[in-house]
């Protein structure tokens, strides 16, 4: 029977038989099945005959109405019968002529509906695409391979990338501003400093430190370079942070050990009446074997107490001990305070105010496990601040050794290595700078002190008659000093304004009491002067800086008018080169670094 509304010799065409052949010879199984192909064969018994498009239609619809019926409702998931019932009565339903019976072994096999993962499958495929798509790599080494290994490596055999431990660390600063960085686990506080000098783009001088702060017990200390800050922080309290500054003193006793171990208190250098060198002093703390100690009398706070008692305080590679009696150093009258492994040193800020300390020169030994525990605490009280110091460098020298001499070395060997390739930071030192005098047709160095000085106050004339040139040729009246100069000193990093004198000092001693360490800033006293504040053998000297007028221009003078200079720039770089009236040179000024 042919489609209504189709033309019969369209039906008879050879293209159309031959679409209709290749159609069924090229449809899936899956969606055809065998009672399918048999009612086909059966309607059409010669494939000579026409194709009757309509009972076609009607076996390919039915086929698939079969396929998803058990799916549509859970009435319908019924089930199917052997005998066929289901399929017959279905079938009459849709007006379809029943199926002839065929043999058990033509029986229509149909499978129940399965849940098929899909979401599973995909990745398997995706999984299964991406290693597929990877090349082939040539094995490097195809010796240490089985006989059964291929000299290629397949993508299964690739590492996995390991995911990389990072951590999350603040970094205040002392102007109160702070900076998130992640870094590794194994970062340490030298990779860290470099870290944020590089960020905040600072001058990279080896001076720059991380200090644990610990603001609720009044604790702080720099790092060591080689230390692991994310293992620091772990035995930090919530209130604790970290600190970037600068640090001059952390290994100042390398270059000058005769100013951090005095005498009286090296036990070695009084049993050989001051002999030793300081070099061998010092070789003698690096050198594992030898038995230095540090002794003298401190006050000890009693755990648990407010009382502070004094006692004859011994300081060995094995521990922190005091004795029980006097100045004795026999065994049984030797108690131990502190272990020097599991512990580390701090610096006591306002040890009077918080703990009722005897003097300002406080320090204390605390255990790593103890976070907030005061109890915990071995709180210690020197006479001055060069006794707190050798105190401190000792315990550094005991606990870490030659590990500290080569932190100190190795950014000297990386400066070396890049000298030739980036210009070095210009160093102001008294061994690198001399007198010189230039009048004559060569230049010769001045031996004489008495000369050198004269020739320190003739350059300072030289520049005074210099800026007089200078308000000749065209700047404002010398009664009306150039506004540049009495502002131009603000931009500098070591002028810090309007600041206490008890700031000053705080600051000085945070950055390191070493030679020739200062700042500048603005007198409270008077308006219109200014103050040069200076370290020198770690004490801490104040400078008033007054304006003088000379033929009606207006100088700034350190000296009551014997060395005049324009502006405080003029007066910082003169003194950088020449000491005049100061105990020392300028070398290293206090800065207040913005992360």
């Amino acid at each position: 029977m042919a489609l209504a509304g189709c033309p019969d010799y369209f039906l008879h065409h050879p293209n159309y038989q031959d679409n209709v052949d290749r159609a069924s010879a090229h449809r899936p199984a899956d969606m055809i099945g065998q009672g399918f192909q048999q009612s086909s064969h059966q309607n059409s018994p010669n494939q000579d005959d026409d194709v009757d498009l309509e009972a076609l239609v009607n076996d390919m619809n039915s086929s698939f109405e079969s396929l998803y019926s058990t799916c549509s409702t859970q009435s319908e998931s019924a089930p199917l019968l052997q005998n066929g019932q289901f399929i017959r009565s279905h079938i009459q339903t849709s007006g379809i002529a029943p199926m002839q019976p065929t043999s058990p072994r033509q029986k229509v096999r149909r499978s129940q509906p399965m849940h098929i993962l899909a979401v599973r499958r995909l990745q398997e495929e995706e999984q299964q695409l991406r290693t597929s798509s990877l090349p082939a790599i040539p094995n490097p080494f195809p010796e240490l391979c089985s006989p059964a290994s291929s000299p290629v490596l397949s993508p299964g055999s690739l590492p996995q990338d390991q995911p990389t431990d990072k951590n999350i660390i603040k970094i205040c600063s002392e102007d109160g501003t702070s900076k998130v960085v992640e870094i590794p686990g194994d970062m340490t506080a030298r990779d860290l400093c470099q870290l944020l000098v590089y960020k905040s783009h600072c001058v990279d001088d080896n001076s720059w430190s991380l200090v644990e702060y610990h603001p609720h017990l009044g604790l702080d200390r720099s790092l060591e370079d080689h230390e692991h800050v994310v293992h620091v922080q772990s035995t930090m309290a919530s209130e604790s942070k970290f600190v970037f500054r600068k640090n001059y003193a952390k290994y100042e006793f390398f270059k000058n050990p005769a100013n951090f171990f005095p005498e009286q208190i090296v036990a070695w250098c009084q049993e050989t009446n001051g002999s030793i060198p300081p070099s061998q002093l010092l070789q003698n703390f690096l050198n594992s074997s030898s038995c230095p100690e540090i002794q003298g009398f401190l006050h000890v706070k009693e755990l648990g107490r407010k009382s502070w008692k004094k006692q004859y305080v011994f300081l060995r590679r094995s521990g922190l001990y005091c004795s029980t009696k006097g100045n004795s150093k026999e065994p049984r009258h030797l108690q131990l305070l502190a272990d020097l492994e599991d512990s580390n040193i701090f610096s006591v800020i306002t040890s009077k105010k918080l703990y009722s300390a005897p003097t300002d020169f406080g320090f204390c030994i605390k255990p790593n496990k103890a976070r907030n525990e005061t109890k915990e605490l071995r709180l210690l009280c020197a006479e001055d601040e060069q006794s707190r110091t050798c105190w401190i460098t000792t315990f550094r020298l005991f606990k870490y050794g030659m590990l500290l001499y080569q932190n100190y070395k190795i950014p000297r060997q990386r400066k070396s290595l890049l000298s030739h390739f980036s210009t070095p930071v210009r160093s102001i030192s008294e061994n690198s700078l001399v007198a010189m005098d230039f009048s004559g047709r060569i230049g010769r160095v001045i031996d004489n002190p008495v000369e050198a000085q004269s020739a320190a106050m003739e350059e300072g004339h030289a520049w005074r008659k210099r800026s007089q040139r200078m308000n000749i040729l065209g700047s404002p009246s010398p009664l009306h000093p150039n506004a540049l100069n009495s502002v131009i000193h603000r931009t500098q990093p070591w002028f810090h304004g309007r600041i206490a004198r008890e700031d000053s000092h705080r600051m000085i001693i945070q950055q390191g009491l070493v030679d020739g360490i200062f700042l500048l800033r603005d007198s409270q006293s008077n308006p219109k002067a200014f103050v040069l504040t200076l370290c020198h053998h770690q004490k801490i000297k104040h400078f008033q800086i007054l304006p003088c007028e000379e033929d009606g221009q207006i100088f700034l003078s350190l000296d009551d008018g014997s060395t005049k200079f324009s502006d405080l720039i003029q007066l910082v770089e003169f003194y950088q080169l020449n000491r005049g009236v100061l105990p020392c040179k300028l070398k290293h000024h206090c800065t207040i670094v913005a992360l």
